[in-house]
């Protein structure tokens, strides 16, 4: 079998029976516990497994360094078990397994048997640099969480962004990630519900997006079936019947496949046709696109040729053959997606009028498409040579745009709630787009599909785009707030002496973080800007400012007051601004900050911005409400799980609770998931929490929460 087969079958197993995984790693538990007392040679019975799996991929590994890892994590774990009641020591098996069914090379295994060692025991990363060098130091610390201790409730998104700093080195970090992940998914039952949403909430927000970024399809989608199982539990049921009621009568696909396969054979295409089952997620969305499913919509059939062009060749008699679905067509060889995804899709119908999807790859990009970065393997091996692997490929692409982006801005989201909130937003955007420079010495931009004038021009000049005025697209002067497509080309036109500045619209323009940030901390800081990066938090200057502010400013600074019923305590008749980045209503605990043109800006005593000023020594001006009965305007940004009715459904919710709704907006859904944006006024500031208790209870609705930044406009 090859290798490519082997992983697609591995990963198959797992996500058919989840009972043999959890007997055979039973089996790796008490082989782990009561295995043979002679370690001085042979492999250990509990990683025999995994040696064997790993040799399918890899012939010529060297096993000595997984024996060594192996007997470290074993004794550094002994006496731990898991809450299922196992010993410790099978996550970290059962982890290796899933890389070693991917693909993955020796590195990356013997880090996986070691990635849960200095976290959790008395073992260090000295000893294992020492023991297994720099390298599987390296990966090991990028996996090892920070402490709560340290950081409180800013662990995990500091944990994650440690991860991803330490996967734009080394993209085997987010690999073992990935697979730690669906371990700990697949064995989440033993937890109380609330904390497996919590975790199936997380997996599909982060995890999720970034096995389909860094092209890992096969953990993607049993990661995509574990979490719809926790969070739509009823739907899932229901795709799971639809799929074994299919699956009791005779597939109708395989009469297609027959047909196809003598096409091929008659055409002299060397060529294996599959039928590759859709998965339980893939079976809902199906059903919420079409309605109901036909037999032939439980699969697609799959075509692995030798070379590129015979993918080509068979596409040519299938159009020949059969009756194509010309809308159906895509070609991602000659384009591939962002994820290193290359393959072509199309769908025929038969003499019967069954209609069969139809993937054409080779066995190449098929083990890319199921594996994606594990099939790299060592990024930093070199393009030539035997290094270079077994296929003479470059094991590291150029860096992808989105992590290179990510990468950047995350330096500027000092703050990890910002860092967390603007990671999720990055990661639903699941499309990319090429921009061209006017001038060519500039390069083109890689930026996320549905990125504006405004979004290139912070990824092109930084907080030099404050400066921006307006832009041509394609020749033609453009507002900035144009959505650009791919291929197009920009040119950005900047005020000569930096005098013009972000409006407030612009965070309705802006889609990156690379943007909305800066803007917002411009906006924050009343137009004073900063240095640059290295500035000081809260730095700003509070005197008289050089230009008066803006008509939308003034506007908004006199009427400001009037509707919120700020007092703020010795600063009386001053402008006040209610910050955009935590909205405050009465009656949240406030605090002002004087900043330029005499203006204070009021944020919740919480908000990190307010806390990065006092903590820079800006003087904290107390705040009050004239009345807790003060009517309010707020936006609120609901979660949810796509289904019919459910905007419907929210605003009844919205209009049963007294809220009126001044502005709606649904953007488009990420893998089944939809944000619902409303800005609402209130009569009465007191009734917000009842109001978000209400909405959180719309069947679908797992999240509500106050805006950090306002709506598009």
């Amino acid at each position: 079998m090859s290798a490519e087969a082997s992983t697609s079958s591995g990963m198959a197993r797992g996500r058919r029976g989840h009972r043999r995984d959890v007997l055979r790693l039973r089996q790796l538990g008490r082989a782990a516990v009561f295995g043979s007392a002679d370690r001085s040679h042979r492999l250990p019975d509990a990683i025999e497994h995994v040696a064997q799996v790993h040799r399918r991929h890899h012939p010529r590994a060297d096993l000595g360094i997984l024996r060594r890892a192996y007997l470290l994590a074993e004794s550094a774990h002994r006496g731990q078990f898991r809450k299922s009641g196992e010993p410790y020591i099978t996550h970290p098996l059962a982890v290796t397994l899933i890389l070693a069914e991917l693909g993955a090379e020796t590195t990356t295994l013997t880090a996986s048997l070691l990635h849960d060692t200095v976290e959790d025991t008395e073992v260090t990363l000295d000893q294992v640099r020492a023991d297994f060098g720099e390298e599987v130091c390296h990966l090991v610390d990028g996996v090892t969480k920070l402490e709560k201790v340290d950081y409180g409730a800013a662990a995990e998104p500091e944990t994650f962004r440690k991860m991803l700093v330490a996967t734009g080195s080394d993209v085997r970090v987010m690999s073992i990630k990935l697979a730690d992940r669906l371990h700990n998914m697949r064995t989440l039952g033993v937890m109380r519900p609330e904390k497996q949403a919590r975790i199936a909430r997380v997996t599909g927000d982060v995890l999720i997006p970034l096995a389909e970024r860094l092209g890992v399809q096969a953990v993607k989608t049993e990661l995509e079936d574990l979490v719809f199982a926790i969070l739509q539990p009823e739907e899932h049921a229901r795709a799971r019947e639809l799929i074994l009621e299919h699956g009791r009568e005779p597939e109708p696909l395989a009469e297609v496949a027959e047909a196809v396969r003598g096409v091929l054979r008659e055409a002299g295409i060397s060529a294996e046709v599959l039928i590759r089952p859709r998965h339980v997620l893939s079976v809902h969305r199906a059903r919420l696109k079409r309605g109901s499913l036909g037999p032939c919509d439980y699969g697609r059939l799959l075509i692995l040729v030798a070379e590129d062009a015979d993918c080509y060749a068979a596409l040519g008699e299938l159009h020949t053959c059969f009756s194509p679905i010309v809308s159906e067509f895509k070609d991602f060889i000659a384009a591939p997606k962002f994820n290193l995804y290359q393959s072509l899709h199309t769908a025929v119908a038969d003499e019967s009028g069954r209609v069969a999807e139809i993937l054409v790859r080779t066995h190449r990009m098929h083990r890319v498409a199921e594996t994606g970065v594990v099939a790299l393997g060592d990024p930093h091996r070199s393009a030539e040579g035997e290094a270079a692997g077994e296929e003479g490929e470059r094991a590291d692409p150029t860096r992808p745009g989105w992590l290179s982006r990510l990468l950047e801005w995350q330096r500027q989201a000092t703050d990890p709630d910002t860092f967390w909130t603007e990671l999720r937003d990055e990661l639903a955007r699941d499309r990319e787009i090429t921009v061209f420079a006017a001038a060519p010495e500039e390069g083109p931009l890689q930026l996320p599909a549905g990125a504006t004038c405004v979004d290139a021009a912070y990824a092109r000049h930084g907080e030099a785009a404050h400066a921006c005025i307006g832009a041509r697209v394609n020749g033609r002067l453009a507002t900035l707030r144009t959505v650009l497509r791919d291929g197009d080309t920009l040119q950005l036109l900047l005020a000569p002496d930096g005098s013009s500045g972000p409006s407030p619209e612009w965070l309705g323009y802006a889609i990156t973080p690379a943007a909305r940030i800066p803007i917002r901390r411009w906006l924050d800081s009343g137009g004073a800007g900063e240095a640059g990066p290295g500035a000081e938090p809260g730095a700003e200057a509070a005197q008289a400012p050089e230009h008066p502010p803006s008509p939308v400013a003034r506007e908004r600074q006199r009427t400001s007051p009037r509707e919120a019923g700020v007092v703020v305590a010795g600063a009386p008749g001053a402008p006040v601004r209610l910050a955009r980045c935590c909205t405050p209503v009465p009656p949240d605990r406030a605090l002002g900050f004087l900043v330029r043109g005499g203006t204070v800006t009021v944020h919740r005593e919480s908000c990190q911005a307010a806390l990065r000023m006092a903590a820079a020594g800006r003087r904290a001006l107390e705040v009050g409400w004239t009345s807790g009965l003060v009517g309010c305007r707020v936006t609120l940004h609901a979660e949810a799980l796509g289904r019919p009715e459910l905007l419907a459904d929210l605003t009844e919710a919205l209009a049963a609770e007294g809220a009126a709704v001044l502005r709606a907006a649904v953007e488009p859904p990420r893998q089944q998931r939809v944000r619902h944006t409303y800005t609402l006024r209130l009569a009465d500031a007191s009734e917000l929490p009842r109001v978000m208790r209400a909405m959180r209870r719309v069947p679908g609705v797992y999240d509500v929460s106050r805006a950090v930044r306002p709506p598009s406009s």
